[in-house]
Order: C-alpha cells, then sequence, then structure tokens
C-alpha cells in the first residue's frame, strides 16, 4: 500500500513538474515569435529557437501557398504541442543597392524648437514669462499673433516689436496643435522684450546609407530616428535635405565616450524630398544611382547568430567590408529597430574606430550574401559593439513612406 502511494506521489510531481516546465518553455517561445512574417513562395517557414517548431498552415497545404497570399499558421512545439498563431504572408524576393556611403542630413524644424526655459532678467528681478504662459521644452512654437515663425531670427524680431503686450503663441506639442499667451518683458542689461527662451530652427549631422530600392526610388540611411540633442525627442521638421559627405577624420570611440566621423558635407544633393522615421531617414533619390549589382533582403527569420560582415566608410566617400559579429536580441520580433547586436571584429576597423562610432549609424550588415540590416546604436560600455535593425524593417518603412507620401520638400 505504502508502495503504491508512493508511486501515485512520485508519479504527481513527475507529471507536475513536466507541465510547469512546458509551460514555461511555451511562455518562452511565446516572446520570441512575431505576430507576422514574410516568406518567399519557395521557401519553408521556419522561426529561430533551439526548441524545434512545426508550423502548420490553415487551409492549405505548404506547397499550396500563393504569392501575394497570406495565412494563419499555428507554432507547434515538438510538433505536438500548439504554443501561439502568426501571420505568414507570401512575397517575391527584394533586391536593393547597398551602399554604406557618408552622407550629410540638414533640416529644418515645422517652426522654432524650445530648447530651453530660463526667463528674463528684470530691473525688478527674474521674471518667467515663457513658463507663467505654459510654454515647455519640446514645443514647437508655429507663429506669434497669426505671423509664421520659421526661424530663430522671426521670433526674436516679433518679440522685440511687441511692445510688452500679451502675444498668442500658437505651438505644436506632442503632435497637437494648441495657443497659449505670453506676456514680454524688458531685459535689464538690454532694454529689449524678451520672453526667457533658447530655441533652434535646424539640425544637421551625418550618418550611412544604408540601401537604395529601386521598387520606389527611395534612398534610406541611418537605421534610427533623429532626436533634438537638447529635448531627447524626435526632430519634427518642415522640410530637409540629404547631401553626400565625405569623412575627413575619426575620433575613436572608448568606454564611456563614443567616437565619431568627422566629414564634410559637399553642394550635391541625393534627396531634396526626405522624412525623419522611427528607423531612419528617408528621401526620393534625386537623379540617378550607379550600382553594379543589386542584393536580396533578407527575411527577419533568415538572420543568424554568427559571422557577419559590416560595410562602412571610415575615409573620403568609399565603403569597405569588415567582418562582425551578429546576434538576435531576446525580443528581436517584438519591436521595429533594436532587432539584433552586432559586433565588430575586424583588427582594422577596430585600430580606426575602436568598433562603432557616431556616424556609422545605417551602416549596412551582410550575411551570407544577403542584406540583413544596419548598425544604429553603440554601446556606451563597450564600443566594439552596438544595436542593429532587421533590413526588412526598413524596406518596409520605405514603401509605406512611399505609399503614404510622408516626404517633405525642400525645393
Amino acid at each position: 500500500m505504502k508502495i503504491a502511494r508512493g508511486i501515485i506521489k512520485g508519479l504527481f510531481f513527475g507529471i507536475l513538474a513536466l507541465s510547469v516546465l512546458v509551460f514555461v518553455l511555451i511562455f518562452m517561445l511565446s516572446t520570441k515569435v512575431s505576430d507576422n512574417y514574410k516568406i518567399n513562395k519557395n521557401q519553408n517557414f521556419s522561426i529561430n529557437t533551439s526548441i524545434p517548431v512545426r508550423a502548420v498552415y490553415n487551409g492549405c497545404k505548404p506547397s499550396q501557398k500563393q504569392l501575394g497570399q497570406t495565412y494563419q499558421v499555428d507554432l507547434k512545439m515538438f510538433g505536438v504541442i500548439p504554443f501561439s498563431t502568426t501571420t505568414v504572408q507570401v512575397v517575391d524576393k527584394k533586391h536593393v543597392a547597398v551602399l554604406g556611403t557618408p552622407f550629410g542630413m540638414k533640416m529644418y524644424s515645422n517652426g522654432v524648437l524650445v530648447v530651453d526655459i530660463q526667463g528674463v532678467d528684470t530691473k525688478s528681478g527674474k521674471k518667467d514669462v515663457a513658463e507663467d504662459g505654459g510654454l515647455k521644452v519640446g514645443d514647437y512654437i508655429k507663429s506669434v499673433d497669426g505671423l509664421c515663425v520659421s526661424c530663430n531670427e522671426d521670433l526674436l524680431e516679433l518679440v522685440k516689436k511687441s511692445g510688452g503686450n500679451k502675444m498668442i503663441f500658437k505651438i505644436l506639442r506632442s503632435g497637437k496643435e494648441k495657443k497659449i499667451s505670453v506676456k514680454p518683458v524688458k531685459e535689464k542689461t538690454s532694454g529689449e522684450y524678451r520672453v526667457g527662451i533658447w530655441v533652434r530652427d535646424s539640425s544637421a549631422g551625418i550618418g550611412t546609407l544604408t540601401f537604395y530600392s529601386p521598387y520606389n526610388n527611395m534612398i534610406c540611411g541611418l537605421g534610427h530616428e533623429v532626436n533634438d540633442c537638447d529635448t531627447g525627442k524626435r526632430f519634427d521638421f518642415g522640410y530637409g535635405e540629404m547631401v553626400k559627405a565625405n569623412i575627413i577624420s575619426v575620433t575613436k570611440g572608448k568606454t564611456g565616450t563614443p567616437g565619431e566621423l568627422v566629414g564634410g558635407f559637399s553642394f550635391e544633393t541625393i534627396s531634396n524630398k526626405v522624412t525623419n522615421e522611427e528607423n531612419g531617414i528617408y528621401g526620393a533619390l534625386n537623379g540617378k544611382i550607379s550600382v553594379s549589382t543589386l542584393t536580396e533582403v533578407a527575411l527577419k527569420q533568415d538572420v543568424k547568430n554568427g559571422e557577419a560582415q559590416i560595410l562602412t566608410t571610415v575615409s573620403g566617400e568609399t565603403p569597405k567590408l569588415y567582418s562582425c559579429k551578429v546576434a538576435l536580441c531576446p525580443d528581436a520580433y517584438k519591436t521595429s529597430t533594436q532587432n539584433f547586436t552586432v559586433q565588430i571584429t575586424d583588427k582594422e576597423l577596430l585600430s580606426k574606430t575602436g568598433g562603432i562610432v557616431q556616424g556609422m549609424s545605417g551602416s549596412p550588415i551582410l550575411q551570407n550574401g544577403k542584406l540583413i540590416g544596419a548598425a544604429t546604436h553603440v554601446f556606451l560600455d563597450d564600443p566594439t559593439m552596438g544595436y542593429a535593425i532587421f533590413a526588412e524593417n526598413m524596406l518596409e518603412t520605405a514603401q509605406s513612406v512611399a505609399n503614404e507620401n510622408k516626404l517633405k520638400d525642400a525645393s
């Protein structure tokens, strides 16, 4: 009797432990699965997991997949235990011109951006007129008393001529327009009317072009959005352009201090119709681009941990391939930007830059002859490493920008 009870007890705890293990495995797998994937017509769908997973198509057999169609797919652990459902779309292979060349960004804000509020020193003491009126850092001032504000000088001149009367500021805050009232006061030193704010009307910098897409004439780079250096928010610009650039020198990256590529802008415009998106700068190409071959864009599930190459320019205008290693992030398929890490292993590149430096953002990463993504950010605690974005995500954004006509014309 005692033996039977022992066996039953052992079986109970064994089943309980197995159930917990299965639950944990299901949870782990679920966090690594995207809600949607793309596959080529003759490609078998698979995902990067250490546990065998079988895909079961709803409504058709894998051999019956049709180009352009979308299918619901049940994912089963060890081929028998269902743990998730995803959407799979059958698409043509896409090819782009991989670049790796430097470019300059010039962007002019949608109004003027408030980057600091300090108050005004008057004869009767400090007056926080901007703060009292409701202005905040990160606001874009679009007009004052109905008059358009397009640059710092516009705002300064309007405030000077206010006579100390209340002024109606039309601002853009978090994507929404609103009106606030601000009353300038005379500054003690200059005797001129001020509201006590610092503003910026433009932004510029160096980055790396990732690819040109012949499907929609879109050219893109950087792999991440351009943020204002003071507010940390995405720079909302009224118009801008991408121009050719060349790298003059390199400041090597060190632990705790990011390095940078120092470059100069040329007068040759790459695009004067651009947009600042979450995962890069996108523009319609001016003129033509000369490339000898096109490179296939890897689908996100095709990216594997291991050896790869990064194409970047650290001198002049000519890019060069360097060796690196890539590793998928734990939530690679759950985010649109930081999908995998890249570690520079090439001794030549390490000796020149110390690893990844500012200005290399957008540098194409290739694996097995396909474009898998682009470098985006450097790790401050290890300059040899950084984040990268899937090329598939950038190509999707390029198509979305083209379809939705998001480009802002500088001409």
